[in-house]
């Protein structure tokens, strides 16, 4: 409705306060819509460090007064995720795998909502491991599958399994990837994104503490999820476009491959490298909010921080 963000819970209208415990905000305790009506982009990453980062790359990227080194945690209170704004962008942390993801989104969406923001458009930027891919590729997500390669995502409600859509919105993923031409010093594809429930047995990986499978198995499963159209795996995916998806948020996920698991399971590449490898999707996510707002890149070699 007039590009607002939806909520699918009658529950809420009947609530005097929403506490939104995880991100320590709240209806009755903060002014949302002054602190967060003119949001327009939410960049969504595991690490708190990282998301830090990205904020005050945003804030030089912007063309914003000051350094942006003081940038503040708006969740300070809580030691669960951390936030920051910078402009019309929101930075936040999201943790490791779908649960921890899910709590966030949750909270964020009625956030949004409470906040009677307008046409937002979300990304999740992130790490991944490639499937066919070099290492360094960046991965604009079509569709996110299960570790079935199906574009579902299943949860538990109540004892009785209830399965969502995962479709990503495509017209946000061309756009995408035509800004990536701005930064073309690294590739960008579009592919399906499978997302699994552990980092190790879950998505074939021969070096945990326990492993059922063979060698032999597993490059035949992977295998058969590169010919699914799988070029990259992470541990969000499902979820994040799942809850957008029924919230009316434009999404996208945008991944870099730290590393081709066809060709192994652990990730090798020295500290710097990979330092650059996650400023990727940054600068492409950068490059697209720029050109959305009409701005044009900022003087000089402009890097995310290595925090």
């Amino acid at each position: 409705i007039g590009g607002l963000v939806l909520i699918k819970n009658p529950h809420l209208d009947t609530m005097e306060e929403d506490i939104l415990y995880h991100l320590d905000l709240g209806t009755r305790t903060h002014n949302l819509p002054a602190m967060f009506g003119d949001i327009k982009f939410v960049c969504v990453g595991g690490s708190p460090n990282r998301m830090k980062a990205f904020a005050q790359f945003m804030h030089k990227e912007l063309g914003l007064e000051g350094s942006g080194e003081d940038l503040a945690d708006i969740c300070a209170g809580t030691d669960r995720y951390a936030m920051y704004r910078t402009g019309p962008v929101l930075s936040i942390s999201h943790g490791m795998g779908i649960p921890s993801i899910s709590i966030m989104l949750h909270e964020l969406i009625k956030l949004l909502h409470h906040a009677k923001c307008r046409d937002v458009t979300i990304i999740r930027i992130g790490t991944s491991g490639g499937l066919g891919i070099e290492a360094g590729s960046v991965v604009i997500t079509d569709t996110a599958v299960d570790a079935s390669f199906q574009p579902r995502f299943e949860q538990v409600v109540l004892g009785d399994v209830v399965v969502r859509s995962t479709d990503l919105d495509r017209d946000l993923a061309e756009e995408l990837l035509a800004c990536s031409k701005e930064v073309p010093d690294f590739p960008t594809l579009i592919g399906h994104t499978m997302c699994t429930y552990d980092f190790y047995e879950g998505q074939g990986r021969l070096d945990g503490a326990l492993c059922s499978f063979s060698s032999e198995k597993k490059l035949e499963y992977l295998k058969r999820a590169h010919e699914a159209g799988v070029r990259n795996i992470e541990m969000e995916s499902t979820a994040f476009a799942a809850m957008c998806g029924l919230c009316g948020l434009k999404a996208a996920v945008v991944c870099v491959a730290l590393l081709d698991r066809l060709e192994g399971d652990q990730i090798r590449a020295p500290r710097e490298v990979l330092r650059e490898y996650q400023q990727r999707p940054q600068r492409l996510i950068a490059a697209f909010i720029r050109r959305r707002l009409g701005l044009h890149p900022p003087a000089g070699p402009a890097l995310p921080s290595s925090n």
